[in-house]
Order: structure tokens, then sequence, then C-alpha cells
């Protein structure tokens, strides 16, 4: 099998919920000797063209990208999409389904710290809030502490913002799975034992989930992450194996907003490519 080289195929930008430009971004990744990278922004696609463009000979192959977050009633779902189309309906669709229910709970978190703690804020903050691309809780987290409601982001998030429990709209992991292949991509998912806050998904029920997800036209699974442990890691990829599915590598990185370097994957460069990244790269590189 061929070796493996630098890949980090998970990261986010300011166009969601990062904080780096992309354009930072891709100046971290060139410094990095990353010779494989995309951008997944939470249900955006604005940060690719963003990149492309600016994109030089010898710079890495970079890859169409974007992690779409689903939920059904089993639970949550982080879906990736690479090597689609960006501007095909089928992708336009999905992004705009999951920007207006970031929208709509933005609304409802703003209303709910008001309502339960007294939490508000200026109008231009909350203008400031819409105008964003794609507003989350790490957002609305850093505006409260700006404004003294909590002490630190996470504070925010896990003591006040978590506390609203609503049956919110989310996309359908059959909708992004659907959305990913009709634009011409390959559907992976992330980080695969990982659930809502801090379930951790295994055995049996893992299986489950996964095959639920091979019936609407999953074709991969994100083995090498950064949270993940070795025995995740191989319990992931031996599943990956056993269905034959891709296999991605990503560090899910966030610039401040979390604890992550680039390039942070636990893919030893000196180990054998398993074959499913290995077709995963040819494939998608094809496209």
């Amino acid at each position: 099998m061929t070796a493996v080289f630098k890949i980090d195929l998970h990261m986010h930008s300011s166009v969601s919920d990062g904080t780096d430009t992309p354009w930072e971004l891709l100046e971290k990744v060139r410094k990095s000797g990353m010779e494989v990278f995309s951008l997944t922004d939470h249900d955006a696609v604005k940060g690719y063209g963003m990149i492309r463009k600016a994109l030089r000979e010898g710079d890495p192959r970079f890859l169409s990208g974007a992690e779409f977050s689903c939920r059904d009633q089993e639970g949550k779902y982080h879906i990736l999409g690479y090597g689609f189309d960006p501007d095909s309906p089928a992708i336009r669709h999905v992004v705009d389904l999951g920007h207006s229910f970031r929208m709509r709970k933005l609304k409802e978190r703003l209303d709910f710290l008001e309502s339960e703690f007294g939490f508000s804020f200026p109008g231009r903050e909350i203008e400031a809030l819409k105008a964003l691309d794609n507003p989350g809780k790490p957002h609305i987290g850093n505006l409260m502490v700006r404004y003294g409601y909590a002490k630190t982001k996470e504070q925010a998030i896990n003591e006040y913002i978590n506390q609203l429990h609503v049956k919110n709209r989310y996309l359908l992991p059959e909708e992004a799975v659907h959305g990913i292949l009709g634009g011409g991509g390959i559907p992976v998912l992330a980080h695969p034992a990982f659930g809502s806050g801090d379930e951790l998904i295994l055995g049996e029920e893992m299986e489950e989930r996964l095959l639920k997800l091979l019936e609407y036209g999953l074709q991969g699974m994100e083995v090498f992450y950064s949270g993940f442990s070795p025995k995740l890691r191989s319990e992931m990829l031996a599943l990956a194996e056993k269905y034959d599915l891709y296999v991605t590598a990503g560090s899910d990185y966030h610039g401040k907003n979390k604890l992550v370097e680039l390039g942070d994957t636990h893919l030893d460069t000196g180990q054998a490519m398993p074959e499913g990244m290995k077709r995963f790269l040819e494939d998608v590189c094809d496209r």
C-alpha cells in the first residue's frame, strides 16, 4: 500500500464557527506542508470559492467540502461532503435549508437567554450576528463573554445556551446525503463514534446507525480524527473495511474556538495508507 502523506479534510473558517478567515487558513495550510486539504464549514460553501481564487501554482490539492449538521429520531449526525460541484442545485438546496434552520435557532437562543436569564444585547450586535454566514453557539458565547454574562465561551455554552431544549428542525441525514450525491460528491460520516454532547456510540448501536446511513447512500467514514483514541480508530477502521467504505482523516480545526491543531488527525505519515483512503483520494481527485 502507498505511504500516507499529510492530509486534513476537516477544518472550519470564519464562514462558519472557526476564527481564521479562509485566506488565513490557506496560508497556515501552506506553511504546514499539507498535501491535500478541504474546508468543511458548517452548512456553507462560500469559503470554497474564496480559497479557490487564492490558490497558486504549487499549492496543496484542494477539495470542495462542507459539513452538514443533521438529526433524526435516533440522534445527531454530522455528514461531510467532498468533491461536489458547489454551484449545483442539489448542494445549494441543502446549504440554504441548513442555513435557514441555523438562523431560526439563533433567534430562539437569543430569545431564551433574554427571557430566562435577562441577557440582552444592543441591536447592532444582534444585526452583526444575523449578518454572519452561519451563526452558532460559539458566536453567541463569545458575545456573552464580551458583555460579562459568562467568564468563558465554554461556560456560556454549557451553563446557559445548552439549557434551551426545543424541537428544532434540523437537516435529516438523508437530506444531506442526497444533496451531496446530487452535487456529484462523496458523503462521509464525520467523527462516527460521537453523538450529541458527550454521547459515545459504539458496537451494535454504531453499526445499526451506519447501516441506516448506507441505505441513504453514505460512502465513507472519518476514521482518523483528532478526538479519537487508538481504540476508537481501530473500531471505526474495522467497520469501514467491513462495508468497503472510503476512509478519510480530519482534525476538525476551528482556530481559537477549539484546542485542536491544524493537521492533527492521528494519521501517522510513516504508516501504510488504508485501502479505503487510497480509493477515496483516487476517486475524489478525478472529479
